[in-house]
């Protein structure tokens, strides 16, 4: 949320254009209601509620963060001068449409994935760095997971395996620290289910399979199903659309890393309206 704070200071700090167009009407004290136009899931709102506060509007919210919206419900009501009520509607339905379209992609992969497997979108930290924190909230009111296990870990994706030589060496490196391994493979320094079967023999509890193929995965889960038993939990990423959850997760693998069918998804269509005739001196 430090983040986002610094960001508002100079987003609420526009030019004087709307002081100058509503010169006159500064008594004057206006209402007006923010609503969605479908159903969907609302994220979002604590950051939407301080730019509020920022610009001074007195905000009723009738819906929080993480819940269920019918289209047409109201979101919030809000009470201020024509200059606040105006930059609100700059700043606030962006706060909001975008995350909340974020948390209804999330929900309905959660639906997909009925228990199954684990969903989580760890793309959330490539978003531009004064908004990570709004589209890590939009990803926890979706009800998927922001981080691949829970437990703390460490992840050897491919720019360490190559700084490092190979899959072997990159373990190697961590294998005296007390965390979860986790490893990226991607058939660069051998076949990937060669890649897979060194990974699992140094102690890797994790193996990421980021190529988006389907044929690589299967390949994969051949090589960990020879065992006895499971030795690792596997992972998958790439490309994955909504569809593809229930036939992955029928598969046998352990967590999808979704990207862009969840931060890419479209807004969640929002209306903010003046009421017409609510409008006083003060």
């Amino acid at each position: 949320m430090k983040n986002f704070e610094s960001l508002l200071e100079g987003l609420t700090l526009e030019d004087r254009f709307y002081e100058e167009i509503f010169s006159g009407l500064e008594k004057q004290r206006l209402k007006a209601s923010l609503r969605t136009k479908s159903e969907g899931w609302i994220a979002g709102v604590p950051f939407a509620r301080k730019a509020a506060r920022t610009l001074g509007l007195k905000a009723i919210w009738k819906k929080q963060s993480g819940e269920k919206i019918k289209g047409g419900e109201e979101i919030a009501e809000f009470r201020g001068t024509p200059v606040q009520i105006v930059k609100f509607e700059n700043l606030g339905i962006g706060l909001i449409s975008k995350p909340s379209g974020i948390a209804t992609a999330a929900q309905k992969a959660k639906r997909l994935a009925a228990g199954k497997i684990r969903l989580v979108s760890g793309g959330w930290k490539k978003h531009p760095f004064p908004i990570k924190d709004l589209i890590l909230e939009a990803v926890a009111c979706g009800g998927i997971g922001h981080r691949l296990v829970d437990e703390p870990f460490l992840y050897l994706d491919k720019n360490y395996v190559r700084i490092f030589g190979g899959i072997s060496q990159a373990l190697q490196a961590v294998a005296s620290y007390p965390r979860t391994k986790v490893v990226q493979l991607r058939g660069e320094f051998a076949d990937i289910a060669e890649e897979a079967q060194e990974a699992l023999s140094l102690g890797a509890q994790v193996l990421m399979v980021d190529t988006g193929s389907w044929q690589d995965l299967d390949r994969i889960l051949i090589v960990m199903k020879k065992g006895p038993k499971r030795q690792a939990r596997l992972a998958f990423a790439g490309g994955i659309k909504l569809e593809d959850i229930p036939p992955l997760a029928e598969k046998g693998v352990d967590i999808l890393d979704i990207g862009a069918a969840i931060l890419d998804a479209p807004w969640l269509e929002l209306s903010y309206d003046v009421a017409v005739g609510q409008s006083s001196q003060t």
